[in-house]
């Protein structure tokens, strides 16, 4: 079995210690992940994560919802690009669509440009990988072409399924697509999953990795009604790990 790369999501240091522990490549950063499906983490946060010692990617999206942008929004996320490399991140993960479903080109050019001005200021490469909206996107292979025009190195995909495991004629085809672009399928993968997913071509597995413990705390009035926290589980790291080596 080939060996591919694994990403760990991870909303903690905590958590990015234990993806390093278990043989992750890399990690996600974002914050709120089981409640909005990631959001921008804080600067602090950032710092933190990237002190582990394992490349950190790091999630830019300004809000939760659907992925259509103001250009309020986007010069939001081209600040956020800017901060999260600068604080030590080797990568950002972004994403930008119009109304209709198809590709938010100028929007996207955006956030590149501000990618690719932040990895010219550090001095070193700047991985820039292109979320889940591309699963929202109407054709997502003329998506993946024209991301591959956008100078994006990856993107972050279930092949439209709620499941990667149920979206394998498309991940395969967005590999068949042959546009220079990393395909790393993500989206409710789990170990055993992966030796079908690797069959698609993908060069990448994206998984959270994650359990719930109960919170000690109580959040109170406004605080939130979640009653467990979400961690890194550390035997389903090194599961995915084992399986993807072979």
């Amino acid at each position: 079995m080939t060996d591919v790369a694994l990403e760990i999501a991870v909303q903690d240091a905590a958590g990015a210690v234990v993806a390093h522990a278990g043989g992750a490549d890399r990690v996600e950063l974002c914050t709120a992940l089981g409640v909005t499906g990631g959001l921008t983490p804080t600067n602090g946060l950032i710092a933190s994560v990237c002190a582990v010692g394992i490349d950190v990617h790091v999630l830019v999206r300004t809000r939760p919802g659907g992925f259509v942008y103001t250009e309020a929004e986007l010069a939001v996320m081209a600040a956020d690009i800017a901060a999260a490399v600068e604080l030590g991140a080797r990568g950002v993960v972004i994403g930008a669509l119009l109304p209709g479903g198809s590709l938010d080109v100028p929007g996207t050019r955006i956030l590149v440009d501000a990618a690719r001005s932040a990895e010219q200021a550090a001095g070193r490469p700047v991985d820039v990988t292109f979320h889940r909206a591309i699963d929202a996107a109407a054709d997502p292979v003329a998506a993946i072409v024209a991301l591959g025009e956008l100078d994006i190195d990856r993107v972050l995909t279930s092949g439209g399924a709620p499941k990667a495991g149920d979206g394998l004629h498309v991940l395969a085809a967005l590999v068949g697509a042959d546009t220079g672009v990393q395909v790393m399928a993500g989206g409710g993968v789990t170990a055993q999953a992966i030796p079908g997913i690797l069959a698609a071509g993908v060069d990448a597995v994206h998984l959270s990795a994650k359990a719930s413990i109960p919170d000690p705390g109580t959040a109170g009035p406004g605080g939130g009604s979640a009653a467990e926290l979400e961690v890194t589980d550390a035997a389903l790291v090194r599961a995915a790990a084992a399986v993807r080596r072979g």
